[in-house]
């Protein structure tokens, strides 16, 4: 099996689960998603109804057509949809792939959800799928996804200057960190035992 079709996987513990995203997830997600705090650094905005449906639009036309694995991410104490993270740049050749385009509404920062979530993501990608590299990338300005991406034990590598544009127009200077195989073993015990950092609206 390619890496698309194992990485499309439910993935779930105690606190959260992860499915691939599908259309009759389109409103529970509408509910939580129009939080302008969500979309201050992502790579596109959503204001208004139109934007979101255009931004799921987008989403299930990536999983359709293997760019992106898209997971709903539900949190299991209340059983509502809390926000969205990705599998994505999957490189199976070179056993490297992306963790992102992460989002979680209002409610769900702060609470334990993003931290299980990469949790979850992270073990599937390295025991798995056998990725040797797993890569983050945020915005520089963006220093609360910074802070939560080093408390997972994700490795800062540096920043790609002017990589791409933000809405408005602003050019993005964009931070890598990433989770190697041989580091996950180290990272897999702290994501367990350590207590839950500040919750980023995006990375």
């Amino acid at each position: 099996m390619s890496w698309t079709d194992l990485a499309a996987a439910t993935l779930e513990d105690e606190r959260v689960l992860l499915r691939p995203l599908a259309e009759h997830d389109r409103e529970a997600l509408h509910a939580v998603a129009l939080d302008p705090d969500i979309w201050r650094y992502f790579v596109s905005r959503v204001d208004t109804d139109e934007d979101y449906h255009a931004f799921f639009d987008a989403a299930l036309a990536d999983q359709r057509a293997g760019r992106r694995v898209v997971f709903l991410v539900v949190d299991r104490t209340t059983g509502r949809a809390a926000g969205s993270m990705s599998f994505g740049n999957l490189a199976e050749a070179d056993r490297r792939l992306e963790i992102g385009w992460s989002w979680l509404g209002r409610d769900f920062r702060g609470k334990g959800v993003n931290r299980r979530a990469k949790f979850l993501l992270l073990r599937h990608a390295v025991e798995v799928l056998g990725a040797e590299r797993v890569e983050f990338k945020t915005d520089v300005l963006n220093e609360q996804a910074r802070r939560g991406l080093r408390n997972i034990g994700a490795v800062e590598e540096g920043t790609l200057r002017s990589f791409n544009f933000m809405p408005g127009g602003r050019r993005r200077d964009a931070v890598f960190y990433s989770v190697l195989r041989a580091e996950w073993p180290g990272v897999k015990a702290q994501l367990l035992a350590g207590s839950e950092p500040a919750d980023a609206p995006a990375a």
